[in-house]
């Protein structure tokens, strides 16, 4: 029974911070114009 409960306990914190998230939404902002640079450049 005491299974059960955590079980019971840990789903409803796991909804409630999903809902916590959904809630706050997605973050403003935008993408940045320049490219990533993917290789390390020459050093001099």
């Amino acid at each position: 029974m005491r299974a059960l409960i955590a079980a019971a306990a840990g789903l409803a914190a796991a909804v409630a911070l999903a809902l916590a998230l959904t809630a706050v939404g997605t973050p403003s902002g935008g993408t940045s114009p320049k490219p990533l640079l993917t290789t390390v450049p020459a050093h001099p």
